[in-house]
């Protein structure tokens, strides 16, 4: 299962060629530039032998997921089309607040996380264990905190927005605050500022651990086990 496909899926599908004949769920928090902009340069996608799920919500009614895809893969943004891709490539809609069940075991619940700005949330239960993946939380009464906790709720891993703008520095405590407030296992900490460099993360790495101890910030190449 991949959440989101910005940047950071291009890497991802060169490493899954090499293991073709692959199947996965793509699920999208929302169909924003960010987060689908990785998928046409997607190399695992161009693989006749894979196989490939996408999941979400659009933010308008008259327009599905496979639309936004088509849209970004078209001129002029894109000069690719999206039905060269080699792969056997599947579209699901879905209305936030829907459960999902992609496979055998695997229960996906979610939620709405603003009032003004539809961004999905997703919680995944498997075999006892859970893992909540939550972006773009809007602070204040645009956002649904209530919802939030209702997510992540004693999950065993929760992985949340931190800065996103300049001036944010310190939006991670929020996201540590959450976790405290839900009973939350291990907070991971994503979606770095792009300002941000090495040293700077590395900082808010160490006052994370001594805010709350076992807490995870996100880097390039990262496993985690549940």
């Amino acid at each position: 299962m991949i959440f989101d496909a910005g940047t950071g899926i291009r890497p991802l599908g060169a490493a899954m060629v090499k293991k073709s004949p692959v199947s996965a769920d793509i699920f999208f928090s929302r169909t924003s530039f960010e987060r689908i902009s990785g998928i046409p340069f997607f190399a695992a996608g161009y693989h006749p032998a894979n196989s490939f799920r996408f999941w979400g919500h659009h933010h308008t009614e008259d327009e599905s997921v496979r639309d936004a895809l088509v849209n970004l893969m078209s001129d002029p943004v894109f000069p690719v089309p999206i039905d060269i891709m080699g792969a056997t490539l599947e579209f699901s809609d879905f209305k936030t607040g829907e459960t999902l069940h992609p496979a055998d075991d695997i229960t996906i619940s979610t939620v709405a996380l603003n009032k003004s700005i539809m961004v999905t949330g997703y919680r995944i239960d498997w075999q006892g264990k859970s893992v909540a993946y939550a972006s773009d939380l809007i602070r204040g009464e645009d956002g649904d905190e209530a919802a939030m906790l209702k997510l992540i709720g004693g999950a065993d891993v929760a992985i949340l927005n931190t800065a996103r703008h300049a001036g944010q520095g310190a939006e991670w405590r929020n996201g540590i605050e959450l976790c405290d407030a839900a009973g939350v296992g291990t907070c991971v900490l994503y979606h770095h500022n792009p300002d941000s460099n090495d040293e700077t993360m590395d900082v808010v790495a160490a006052e994370a651990e001594a805010t709350r101890p076992g807490t995870v910030v996100a880097r390039e190449g990262l496993v985690l086990t549940v």
